[in-house]
């Protein structure tokens, strides 16, 4: 239940700053930053009012009172989009509000028909910027918003209670100065990570998207199709040697498929690599191959799976490779398990997400994108290091394009970054497209194994290792 869901609660949405959180008032229901631009919501309760209304350090905020009562909160968000892909922005999303109108009155009179009891319809729009809105719904309705969306733009469900701000500690950190401090080019990384093989990505991208007959036509959390890609990534992990496990987080999720290797010596650090591997397609098309997003991050830490299998890697750190279910609503599965690793205090040294890698405009040179703003400024510069020694044929730079799984461990103070496909906004036509598919221009293997041997160099370089064969 919401500590505020009768009419009246306040809602504050402001820029993340840290001087907010040493007002008791804020700093005790604090609801989560969302969006590129880390944008804060706080629902104050009544007390509150005088003090956040009238506080002179709000005033970039925007302060609403919400005139039903709120179930649930959605903040939606058109993603970081080149030029060249935006075009009637806010017609599209005067479109989705008209859908979602529709969708909760159907909602509402599905679920007072058998209980023959009034249910309040439709939704309350309680901010609204150019490229995003904070939306009050149903909990039924909530879980359809992203099949409403247009296909740009991204939905994050709000916990339903207040959360802790959670910086990342300067200890957790450490590691990383460290290996940084030390980072030089190794001829035995370079042999390992050279060996990763083109074919068998393409192989496995044709599976997932259903290129090759696989039959899988979707992978949205709810299909059926992502529980076939689940079982079937956790086939191919384990034949590398990993331990998996399918770790469900919500009833009707495709759950998350978290693999180990455990350490070769004593050691209680882990280090993760993930993916997501459900999708989105267009709008009203039960198609949604993923083929750049994210069967190419997927891929990609597949490729990493079998090429430690090949050559006899033995880590010094505990390493998981993750490949996340529902991220396309709101980065739930990887929120879950990265709630979870907090809760048993694991020591957790890295965290890289690769989430689309596969795709550049043609002309454009293979690249690597960091994030600009989410994320530890330290694990990027490892990576745009190890970059420059074992693929410095990638152009990196820093990237808009926001918020994928990193997020969920950057915001439990775990040391954490993402690897794109870009340095710069979305370019790629078929973003959440049902023509996201692997055969077609644009998309290329040798990119993705270019940013494939940067995360598996990093890999190597942080966890440590040693060769069994």
């Amino acid at each position: 239940m919401w500590v505020n869901g009768a009419p009246g609660a306040l809602l504050l949405v402001t820029p993340l700053t840290r001087s907010l959180f040493s007002h008791d008032c804020l700093a005790n229901n604090y609801y989560g930053s969302f969006g590129n631009d880390a944008k804060s919501v706080f629902i104050p309760p009544e007390a509150c009012f005088d003090a956040v209304a009238t506080g002179s350090f709000f005033e970039s905020g925007s302060l609403t009172l919400a005139s039903r009562p709120v179930e649930q909160l959605v903040w939606v968000e058109r993603a970081a989009l080149d030029a060249s892909l935006i075009d009637g922005a806010d017609d599209e999303f005067a479109s989705f509000l008209g859908r979602l109108e529709a969708e909760a009155d159907t909602v509402a009179k599905r679920q007072q028909e058998p209980l023959g009891v009034p249910s309040e319809a439709g939704y309350e729009l309680l901010y609204r910027s150019q490229t995003a809105a904070l939306i009050s719904v149903s909990t039924t309705t909530a879980w359809t918003v992203d099949t409403l969306l247009p296909r740009f733009w991204k939905s994050t469900l709000l916990p339903t209670s207040p959360v802790d701000f959670i910086e990342v500690p300067e200890d957790a950190v450490k590691h990383v100065k460290s290996v940084l401090s030390t980072l030089s080019f190794s001829a035995d990384v370079a042999a390992i990570v050279d060996s990763i093989s083109i074919p068998q990505m393409i192989n496995d991208i044709r599976y997932l998207t259903g290129e090759d007959g696989s039959g899988i036509e979707s992978r949205h959390s709810f299909a059926e199709g992502s529980r076939v890609a689940a079982d079937w990534l956790k086939a191919r992990f384990e034949e590398t040697g990993a331990t998996c496990e399918l770790q469900p987080f919500r009833i009707g999720f495709t759950p998350n498929v978290v693999c180990a290797y455990p350490s070769a010596v004593e050691s209680n650090s882990t280090v993760i690599f993930s993916s997501h591997y459900d999708s989105r397609g267009s709008f009203g098309s039960l198609r949604a191959p993923g083929g750049d997003d994210d069967g190419s991050g997927t891929i990609a830490i597949l490729a990493l799976a079998r090429t430690i299998a090949r050559k006899g890697v033995k880590f010094h750190s505990n390493v998981q490779l993750v490949a996340f279910g529902g991220e396309e609503q709101g980065l739930l599965g990887s929120k879950a398990y990265a709630r979870t690793l907090r809760e048993a205090n694991t020591n957790i040294t890295l965290m890289v997400q690769a989430d689309m890698l596969g795709y550049h405009a043609p002309g454009e040179p293979a690249q690597l994108g960091l994030p600009a703003r989410i994320g530890t400024p330290e694990v990027a510069q490892l990576i745009a290091n190890v970059s420059a020694l074992y693929s410095p044929e990638l152009r990196v730079g820093y990237t808009a394009a926001c918020c994928s799984d990193h997020q969920s461990f950057h915001e439990q103070g775990f040391p954490a970054t993402q690897v794109f496909e870009r340095a710069g906004p979305i370019v790629d036509p078929m973003y959440h497209n049902s023509g996201d598919l692997s055969d077609r221009e644009g998309y290329d293997f040798e990119q993705i194994k270019s940013i494939a041997k940067v995360q598996l160099a990093s890999l190597l370089h942080t966890a440590g290792y040693e060769i069994s064969k």
